[in-house]
């Protein structure tokens, strides 16, 4: 039996690159999918289409699949709770969430504005806290469901001229945690992926200098469909395990990230002084300082 079978899935941003191949990998898992996508462009500015969606939805039915299209945006409370009644109106029930849809707005931080702040934060986290948090009632109402979130190396590890990106995808992983300790008694489960591909959302990366096409390179030999094997297996019962993880999907590699820990501490039992910090915590400390690492840094390998 497909490790889908019987399942109804939501997938946000299904219109093109990771979203779309999640879709149809799900499809062919025996999910029946909701297909969402407001077709904007990659900065989530001017007019909208539907024509994304439609296409990742013919492209179901010629397999045999069952979908349907969704237009409404995640980045509004009362829009992303029609995204989740799409899908009861449509098959009955939801069993999976795929938090994907996202945009950028990258920027040098002394030059972003609020508004570049503030249109990423409201797709990426306030879009992901709209469609779990619609998709609660009912997981919680059946006592299972299964939220898959993307995040990025931009948040996990850092990169350039995107704290408004990294800020949302670092609160992502956060959000997912929370929904999995709030969650776990209902039987649902929540996790991240932090996904390595070319697509639209990497399109946009500088390759100027040999250093940056060097990456580009990197990339384009990391197709969007390797991502979407980690995803189907998180949303399965297979995974019934697993919650509250993040992982990294990259070519034919799969991670585990780690999450924030204590690495090292100082302890005087007069208590501190800022003197004192400075002449004794933060040299007992200093070694296990993190560098300004970029995702680029940390993996710095070729993809295989």
């Amino acid at each position: 039996m497909p490790m889908l079978e019987g399942k109804v899935a939501i997938v946000t941003g299904a219109g093109g690159g990771i979203g779309r191949e999640i879709a149809l990998a799900m499809a062919l898992a025996g999910a029946k999918v909701v297909v969402n996508d407001i077709g904007a462009s990659l900065t989530g500015l001017g007019e909208g289409s539907a024509t994304p969606g439609e296409q990742t939805k013919a492209i179901i039915e010629q397999r045999g699949g069952q979908a349907v299209t969704n237009t409404d945006s995640v980045a509004d409370w009362e829009s992303a709770r029609r995204i989740v009644a799409s899908a009861i109106d449509a098959f009955g029930r939801v069993d999976i969430v795929v938090n994907n849809a996202g945009i950028l707005r990258d920027q040098i931080f002394h030059k972003m504005t609020p508004e570049e702040w503030r249109a990423v934060i409201d797709v990426h986290l306030n879009g992901s806290f709209y469609v779990s948090r619609a998709a609660a009632e009912p997981f919680r109402a059946q006592g299972s469901g299964a939220f898959v979130h993307m995040t990025s190396t931009s948040g996990l590890v850092g990169n350039f001229g995107q704290a408004n990106y990294a800020a949302a995808k670092l609160g992502v992983v956060a959000l997912s945690k929370s929904i999995a300790l709030d969650m776990q008694r209902f039987g649902v489960r929540s996790n991240c992926i932090a996904p390595f591909a070319w697509s639209r959302m990497t399109s946009s990366i500088p390759a100027e200098t040999p250093e940056q096409q060097a990456r580009v390179e990197k990339l384009k030999r990391m197709t969007p469909e390797k991502n979407a094997p980690l995803a189907v297996f998180l949303a399965s019962d297979a995974a019934a395990d697993v919650t509250g993880q993040v992982f990294a999907a990259r070519n034919n590699e799969i991670f585990l990230m780690s999450q924030p820990r204590p690495l090292r501490s100082a302890h005087r039992g007069e208590g501190w002084t800022p003197e004192l910090i400075a002449e004794h915590a933060m040299p007992a400390l200093r070694a296990q300082f993190l560098p300004l690492d970029r995702s680029a840094d940390v993996f710095s390998w070729d993809p295989v």
